[in-house]
């Protein structure tokens, strides 16, 4: 029987990317706040031959990416280090396009390093996405998941190394360090990014996109012709709450 998510059962590459580069032109930046259909628009971004499109999902298929992701935090929240062009080169420099988190939290840094690259917003009515967001500060912070910070304790290589990424996520996109204090945050900082992406990216480079929009308007942006393949739906809550030892 096939395993429910491979990526998780994979023998790990063990990719230190601080030793690699840019390979294919970074093209497409999509800067939605995490659980705005982000697994669903990497799918589609795919199927229009954006290859790769880097997701927080795979951090699993590569582990030591949460090294790099932890220094990008490191220089743009705490002032330490460098993170330019040429490391981002080396961490996404097998990507043509980006999406979900962490990437969503370097909009200027991105948007900057890779100004040939186009930028979607994808937005989405702000209850459900709380609704839907809530699951991940669950995941992250409610003593119910205890289990899976339990496996990141005896596992520090590697699910200690995610967790370790989403709470530092968490610390310093919603100031926030515990349930309560995420809860609090989340609505204000899904507002607060979505306008940060709309001052600082060009119009011309910027798609505003519904989501369940499918194809057209995304195909338009993007000069693509719309695929004879229905738009991708991917449940993510299900998969995070399996993969984080949720249920």
């Amino acid at each position: 029987m096939a395993a429910k998510h491979p990526e998780m059962y994979m023998e790990d590459p063990n990719l230190h990317r601080c030793k690699s580069g840019r390979v294919v032109p970074m093209q497409v930046l999509s800067l939605g706040m995490p659980r705005t259909g982000t697994a669903s628009m990497k799918e589609a971004l795919q199927i229009l031959g954006y290859n790769d499109c880097y997701h927080f999902f795979d951090l699993f298929s590569n582990i030591q990416d949460c090294d790099m992701w932890m220094a990008a935090h490191t220089a743009k929240f705490d002032g330490q280090g460098k993170f330019g062009r040429a490391e981002w080169d080396k961490l996404l420099g097998h990507c043509m396009a980006i999406t979900d988190a962490p990437g969503c939290s370097f909009g200027p840094e991105l948007i900057e390093a890779y100004p040939e690259a186009k930028v979607i917003l994808v937005e989405r009515d702000i209850e459900a996405w709380y609704k839907s967001f809530s699951i991940i500060i669950d995941v992250i912070f409610n003593p119910a998941f205890s289990i899976g910070r339990l496996v990141a304790s005896l596992d520090p290589f590697w699910a200690g190394r995610v967790q370790g990424l989403q709470r530092r996520w968490m610390a310093d996109v919603l100031n926030a360090t515990t349930l309560e204090t995420a809860h609090a945050a989340a609505r204000d900082r899904y507002r607060a990014h979505s306008a940060e992406v709309r001052k600082i990216t060009p119009k011309d480079r910027l798609l505003e996109y519904e989501l369940g929009s499918g194809w057209e308007p995304l195909c338009n942006f993007l000069g693509k012709e719309v695929p004879n393949v229905p738009f991708p739906r991917i449940n993510e809550a299900a998969a995070l709450r399996e993969r984080m030892g949720g249920g």
